[in-house]
């Protein structure tokens, strides 16, 4: 993974700013980042989720996984999406100057970007955000006596949208946090939002064509008329009659979305590209002689496909050629 100390986002424009690097943060960049958008994810390397001794009950890690782990292949997957990861806390968000659509972040070591959204990710509350709509932010509760101030879980709806044109908060958003998965899958649906509100700013209408879906087809999809760009294009057309946008651009976003939808086509060997890829890269985060030692190494040969690296591992030290 490639991650910055913050030297290297200084005095940056982003399209999208993620703060937190936890579950929500990553899976809110990894889907601004694959759509396209300039995206960094401020990650000041301390998520909640550290607290947790093990993780039993994310989907698709039937034998659990340990934090640190988990959290590399987090962030791993937000710099495979094109994120820029940077190793710095996120001490205040503000408007960049009076009138300005776009927030100024400055961080904790000094360094300060400029973006157009800001997705608010962090578990740890949200006094940085408080420049923005100052006490409206926050809730106050009395314990044991005391007042203690936090911010309001309620403030974002359920969706992640604010008061503030350009703010969305996936986190804290009360039970929506309680789970690193119910975390990861909030964080996913308010970029979404986020992107369908961009998508709308650049004049789509409201419904499936702003909303994004983020998927690959395979050949399947793109069988008859669905292989030819005019069916691509009346499928647009049946979905534009909203759009509020003169013949000129309507044209544009119509080829735009239709060079999308072909954008999304892998082949047979495609995917098996993909795959053997998908397959390495988590390899890179597995411990070989942890995993030769939990399982022996005969299920190790057993589960290996390719005949060649089968016979290399059961060939002699000083017999075994690449």
């Amino acid at each position: 993974m490639t991650e910055t100390d913050g030297t290297d986002a200084a005095a940056r424009h982003y399209d999208v700013v993620v703060v937190g690097g936890g579950p929500a943060g990553c899976s809110a960049g990894v889907f601004t980042a694959r759509y396209g958008l300039d995206t960094v994810v401020f990650d000041r390397g301390n998520s909640s989720l550290a607290r947790c001794a093990y993780l039993q009950n994310y989907l698709g890690f039937p034998g659990g996984i340990d934090i640190e782990t988990f959290l590399e292949l987090a962030r791993d997957h937000a710099d495979a999406a094109g994120c820029e990861v940077v190793g710095d806390m996120v001490e205040s968000v503000e408007r960049e100057g009076e009138g300005e659509d776009s927030f100024r972040i400055e961080t904790q070591d000094g360094d300060s970007v400029t973006a157009d959204r800001v997705i608010a990710a962090t578990r740890y509350g949200g006094e940085y955000l408080r420049p923005l709509d100052g006490d409206e932010m926050f809730e106050t509760h009395e314990h044991d006596g005391e007042e203690h101030e936090h911010f309001d879980p309620e403030y974002a709806d359920d969706d992640g949208r604010t008061p503030v044109d350009g703010l969305y908060v996936a986190s804290p958003s009360g039970p929506r946090d309680v789970q690193a998965i119910v975390a990861a899958g909030q964080g996913a649906h308010v970029a979404r939002t986020l992107l369908a509100e961009w998508r709308r700013a650049d004049g789509l209408p409201e419904g499936v064509l702003a909303n994004h879906y983020d998927w690959l087809r395979p050949d399947s999809e793109f069988e008859g008329a669905w292989g030819e760009r005019a069916r691509w294009r009346e499928w647009f057309d049946e979905h534009a009659d909203d759009a509020d946008v003169d013949d000129e651009r309507l044209s544009t976003l119509r080829e735009r979305a239709v060079d999308r939808a072909f954008e999304t086509h892998r082949s047979d060997k495609e995917i098996q590209r993909l795959t053997e890829e998908g397959h390495r890269r988590l390899a890179e985060h597995l411990d070989p002689g942890s995993l030769v030692e939990a399982v022996g190494s005969d299920a190790v040969l057993d589960a290996i496909d390719d005949d060649r690296i089968s016979d290399y591992l059961e060939a002699e030290p000083g017999k075994r050629t690449p």
